[in-house]
């Protein structure tokens, strides 16, 4: 069985993604981050752009969705984005 990572990207207002992923890709302050299972555990503010989760299940759309900024936390088994608004 493939290893995933379990995605949370909330705001203040409401949560915008919960699920399961393979890879998540984003706009960290020093370039793109990549987040995959098992990740060192990781604290870093992101800016502007764009999360791209890559799905879990082979043949699923990838997810694309625009943050203004904010947080992402990464542990092994999980990514959490603070994102100030989406």
């Amino acid at each position: 069985m493939a290893k995933t990572l379990h995605v949370d990207i909330v705001s203040a207002e409401q949560s915008i993604f919960s699920g399961e992923a393979s890879m998540v890709i984003a706009p960290g302050e020093a370039g793109e981050l990549g987040i995959l299972p098992e990740h060192t555990p990781l604290l870093t503010r992101i800016k502007p752009g764009t999360v791209r989760i890559l799905p879990a299940i082979e043949g699923g759309a990838e997810e694309v969705i625009y943050v203004s900024g904010g947080m992402m936390e990464g542990q092994p088994d999980m990514v959490t984005v603070l994102a100030d608004t989406s």
